[in-house]
């Protein structure tokens, strides 16, 4: 065997251990449950991607269906579900359910948080004053209300929302958003999970429906792993492995 070989053969046998680690964390993680919680202009179904790959897996996955009515409320469904779960569980939020699993994930039962695309504000933050300190996003003029309940218009969802989404797809899930009522958008969180719990997140670097250097702020203030996805707002359906292998690390804590 010549000297490059025995060095080859040397370095796959020292690098065995840390594979063999890394695969064992990725088949066999600490934590077996997640819980999902969804923003506005969606349901619980927009995590159906993220949810396939993670059952390959042997985790529990469960989607909540965010009643978009009130924080409380909201918070509510999120506690219902956590308190099913069997066992230590990671709270994963997209969007405006950031806002959710800062507020819930103080529960005991909680391992970790994810943050995907979403927003973490501090307690008693005024989170629309926070992204005033940005640019805003073109979603935002894409909000249309009827009465007190908004959604986002097609034209915008199609582009300032689902943008690197195949357009057929992007018209199912603008058919299925649920509609949101106007003081959601308003409300403070009372508690902010990130500070005691162990955080990661997804930041969207072609988010147009939350800016990603507000998403990147947050990120960095929380101290949270972090990981940049070239993506729309939806990430979890046009980068779902992404995502996925995220949440697996989450799962490892």
């Amino acid at each position: 065997m010549n000297r490059r070989a025995l060095i080859g053969a040397a370095a796959a046998v020292a690098a065995a251990p840390v594979l063999n680690r890394v695969a064992n964390a990725q088949t066999s993680p600490k934590t077996k449950n997640v819980v999902f919680v969804h923003g506005l202009f969606a349901d619980g179904s927009c995590w159906s991607k993220v949810i396939a790959r993670l059952q390959q897996r042997s985790v529990n996955c469960t989607s909540v269906q965010n009643p978009l009515t009130s924080l409380h409320e909201a918070s509510a469904a999120a506690r219902r579900a956590l308190a099913a779960q069997p066992g230590p569980t990671v709270l994963v939020g997209h969007s405006f359910s950031g806002m959710i699993i800062t507020e819930v994930g103080v529960d005991p039962k909680v391992t970790a948080l994810v943050y995907v695309a979403a927003r973490a504000p501090d307690a008693g933050e005024d989170y629309a004053a926070l992204a005033k300190n940005y640019p805003t996003p073109p979603a935002t003029a894409g909000v249309v209300f009827n009465d007190d309940w908004g959604q986002l218009s097609e034209a915008a969802f199609l582009r300032d929302f689902a943008g690197d989404l195949p357009r057929e797809k992007a018209r199912v899930l603008y058919a299925v958003q649920q509609p949101f009522k106007k003081s959601l958008t308003t409300e403070k969180t009372t508690n902010a999970a990130w500070r005691s719990k162990p955080t990661f997140y997804a930041v969207s670097t072609q988010d147009r429906t939350i800016n990603p250097d507000l998403e990147r702020f947050m990120a960095k203030r929380m101290g949270a792993t972090t990981i940049e996805v070239e993506a729309s707002h939806l990430a979890l359906l046009s980068h779902p492995d992404a995502i996925t292998n995220l949440i697996l690390q989450a799962l490892a804590v």
